[in-house]
């Protein structure tokens, strides 16, 4: 690495950042209230309105006896489950208020609780667009190599397994989708499951990973998003057995609803607030019937379609509006909050999609969302990741956490004497005592935003942010190769488990 990469990029030789991180993770937001003070009372008062008059369809199952034992009234006409205000406010009850994410490195464990924001990647994207500039079908490796470079990206704080892998049967994506994530990186892992007999598996596999079963109960370094309903207000029964399956395993779960404004759910945003607040109501029921106190995540992901198309759309001002509410009535009723931004519908990291990232980002940040996924890597409306989409939404990532930390006031920081000082002296700031102590932990300072002048820029090549963000990934990607599993444990692993990601593909070549 030359000593002018080196210090434009601030890193270190494994890629992690040098700077003091002076905008971490887990920092507090909720100073962006898009409702009024009254309104979340009045959303969750209309969701309980919906789920005791409209019910939630739920087809002839287990789960629909659990409603029915527990008072819910069962329409078996309609195949329609009505829950009561009683129900909801003893699921509310037993509710978990704090639910803990643990990291294999304990620097980046995440406790998600009231306004404590958390921004990483997410979702399920088919394509990939390489640093080539050829767009691809994902694969398993794309797990792997992405997180690679996500362990090294500090504003990326969790990591969610960002594709499908489009070249493994159904059956073998559950346990390989894990494995690759958790090799990758020593961040938490979230990922979902096909199958429900696979459950049992993630959990023997985490157990190694983690040193046994009483060490993954309490630090557990998987959780799961599980897709439930089907919006509007269907339960989905495939997932549903999944869902049992992980409550039955006692690991953490975000119960995952993303009805479309103007499509699967209510034209009228207040309207889809209350729907997707009556799905996750009747959600925290359920699994608090099943075991309460449960590690469980309201999962708010809403967005629109565009009603001139009825295409997704993500990148809204509309989208930006919907996920801060859902912080807001999170936060009212007490409860961890998944949310999501950063879903660009550019096709290329462009103008478009840095807009739509940091307007929607910023949204759900400064409103208080917990675990914010979606954050980075995503273009095309979740179709794709592009790997240097992930660089430069560390970036962006960054600048929101910046924001979140705020400007503190304090008799030192309001600087009379310096004021005075310079003023009375050398007339500029620059070289003050104060200056040189607060450039590393005031300010931030982007890995890939360019500051030079015109020409100084144009000097070292005039690269643009697209250009300089591969460079930077391509550098990692041939240089950051973490050995998160011990080799023995490694070996256990694959004797154990029909691992396919091949181990050549997990060390740098000759």
């Amino acid at each position: 690495m030359s000593r002018e990469h080196r210090r434009r990029h601030r890193t270190t030789d494994s890629g992690k950042a040098a700077q003091p991180n002076v905008a971490p993770g887990g920092l507090a937001g909720g100073f962006y209230r898009p409702l009024g003070a009254r309104d979340p009372a009045r959303i969750v008062e209309a969701a309980t309105v919906v789920l005791e008059r409209t019910g939630i369809e739920v087809m002839a199952s287990p789960c629909r006896e659990v409603f029915r034992a527990a008072g819910a009234r069962v329409d078996e006409t309609a195949n329609r489950v009505h829950i009561g205000h009683e129900l909801v406010e003893q699921g509310l009850e037993r509710a978990a208020r704090r639910v803990f994410l643990a990291g294999r490195d304990p620097t980046q464990d995440l406790e998600l609780a009231g306004a404590k924001v958390y921004m990483g990647t997410g979702g399920q994207a088919v394509k990939v667009l390489g640093l080539d500039g050829v767009v691809r079908e994902s694969v398993l490796a794309d797990n792997y190599h992405i997180g690679r470079l996500c362990d090294t990206l500090e504003h990326v704080h969790f990591y969610m397994r960002p594709v499908v892998a489009r070249d493994l049967a159904t059956e073998d994506i559950d346990v390989n989708q894990f494995y690759a994530c958790l090799a990758s990186t020593t961040k938490h892992v979230m990922a979902n499951a096909y199958l429900p007999e696979n459950v049992a598996e993630l959990r023997a596999m985490a157990e190694l990973m983690a040193g046994g079963a009483a060490a993954l109960d309490r630090r557990s370094l998987v959780s799961f998003s599980a897709c439930w309903t089907v919006s509007p207000l269907r339960y989905a029964a495939e997932t549903v057995t999944i869902l049992d399956e992980i409550i039955r395993h006692r690991l953490p779960v975000v119960l995952s609803s993303a009805p479309q404004a103007g499509a699967t759910s209510p034209a009228a945003l207040a309207g889809t607030l209350v729907q997707i607040t009556a799905e996750q109501l009747s959600g925290i029921v359920y699994v608090n019937l099943l075991n309460p106190g449960h590690p469980l995540i309201m999962g708010c992901v809403p967005a629109q379609a565009d009603l001139r198309s009825g295409a997704f759309t993500g990148g809204s001002a509309e989208f930006a509006l919907l996920n801060a509410a859902c912080a807001q009535i999170a936060q009212h009723l007490g409860l961890p909050l998944y949310n999501s931004s950063g879903i660009s519908d550019s096709k290329v990291p462009d103008a478009q999609a840095g807009a739509e990232k940091g307007l929607t980002g910023l949204a759900a940040a400064l409103a208080g969302a917990n675990y914010i996924h979606h954050s980075a890597g995503f273009l095309e409306s979740l179709l794709t990741v592009a790997y240097e989409q992930y660089v430069i939404d560390n970036d962006i990532n960054g600048a929101v956490m910046r924001m979140l930390r705020g400007i503190e006031v304090s008799d030192e920081s309001l600087s009379l004497d310096v004021i005075h000082e310079v003023c009375r002296g050398p007339g500029h700031f620059l070289g003050h005592a104060q200056t040189l102590e607060l450039m590393s932990s005031e300010y931030l300072y982007p890995r890939l935003m360019n500051r030079d002048s015109r020409d100084d820029w144009e000097a070292k090549g005039g690269q643009d942010i697209r250009e300089a963000a591969r460079d930077h990934a391509r550098q990692v990607l041939a240089e950051h190769w973490p050995q998160v599993i011990e080799p023995e444990l490694d070996a256990e692993l694959r004797n154990r488990f029909n691992i396919l990601l091949p181990a050549e593909q997990m060390r740098p070549s000759a």
